[in-house]
């Protein structure tokens, strides 16, 4: 019975009408006692006259005005909010695999943690939604182009392995250069599906520079995508005390919370933080909710009928018991 808005509000007036019917039937029932009063010879009336139900009388009456006022607020067209499954969407999900993503300050490591809850992504969004999957370390790759196959992303995920280097703007240029080659393959008179990249790093870029605003660099790449209307959402994995070993040396390995901010920021897209493999999952499930869903004004006069037709029958009955007659 909730409602946000009404279709049709002007229906509204008539609840004027039922006001003026009710006040009809308080100044009939009044001037009906006083032509009784007038009339009749109190002490013989009481006498053999029937008892009078009193104020029970005037329950069909009653019923019958609560039942018209719903079935108004029917009439009105109520509409509520309804969440449905997206039927056009492109998804990129690109992953850094660099080597920072062996650290193991989320168990059992950032990338294993990372893959099972990329993995529930997966079963989160509808079946509609078209998902790629990008990797990236010191090169991108686009391992599966935008499909509702599940089972291929499922492959690529289940297959991520690690690699030197962050290259943080390739990530995003080659999901961008993926979404714009299958958008061009199902545009149609619609025109492109709306897409979005979820792009999830714990460390800063390192290739080709560590300057994020290199014209390959992350904030570039940034600026492409806002370009091109495709929003980023990021993803920032792991915690400020992450280590990795290489070549027999501990290499810290902070997540850049900064950089990925300022990447969502750029593009319109949400930051989320994620330090813990639960933390990740969560953040995978609001993500699954914001893309593979959107909110659409539904009808929801029916529950507002249904009860005023049953209403209505209610006050039939009540006033064949009471009285054999209907109102």
């Amino acid at each position: 019975m909730s409602v946000s808005g009404f279709a049709a509000p002007w229906w509204f007036l008539l609840l004027i009408v039922l006001a003026a019917v009710a006040v009809g039937y308080v100044l009939v029932q009044r001037s009906r006692r006083r032509r009784t009063l007038r009339f009749a010879n109190l002490e013989l009336l009481n006498r053999i006259a029937p008892s009078s139900p009193g104020w029970v009388r005037h329950v069909p009456a009653v019923l019958v005005l609560v039942s018209l006022m719903l079935l108004t607020f029917g009439l009105a067209g109520p509409t509520a909010e309804q969440k449905v499954p997206r039927d056009r969407a492109t998804v990129i999900l690109a992953i850094d695999v660099s080597l920072s993503m062996e650290a193991t300050d989320i168990e059992p490591t950032r990338l294993d943690a990372a893959k099972d809850a990329a993995l529930t992504f997966l079963e989160e969004i509808p079946d509609g939604v078209n998902l790629g999957i990008v990797s990236f370390a010191g090169t991108a790759s686009v391992l599966v182009s935008p499909t509702t196959q599940r089972e291929s992303a499922r492959n690529a995920i289940e297959s991520l392995s690690l690699a030197r280097s962050t290259a943080t703007g390739e990530g995003i240029f080659a999901s961008l250069q993926a979404i714009e080659g299958f958008s061009a393959v199902v545009g149609g008179a619609e025109g492109p599906p709306p897409a979005k990249v979820v792009l999830m790093a714990d460390g800063k870029q390192t290739v080709p520079t560590q300057d994020p605003t290199d014209p390959r660099g992350a904030y570039t790449a940034a600026r492409a995508a806002k370009e091109a209307d495709v929003p980023i959402s990021t993803i920032s994995f792991g915690t400020e005390r992450g280590s990795v070993e290489i070549e027999g040396r501990d290499i810290p390995v902070p997540v850049d919370d900064v950089a990925m901010d300022e990447i969502a920021r750029i593009t319109g897209g949400d930051f989320h933080k994620a330090a813990t493999a639960e933390q990740i999952k969560d953040v995978y499930e609001d993500l699954g909710e914001q893309i593979g869903y959107e909110i659409e004004e539904s009808d929801a006069s029916r529950p507002w009928m249904a009860l005023g037709a049953i209403m209505l029958i209610v006050a039939a009955g009540s006033s064949l018991f009471l009285g054999q007659r209907l109102p």
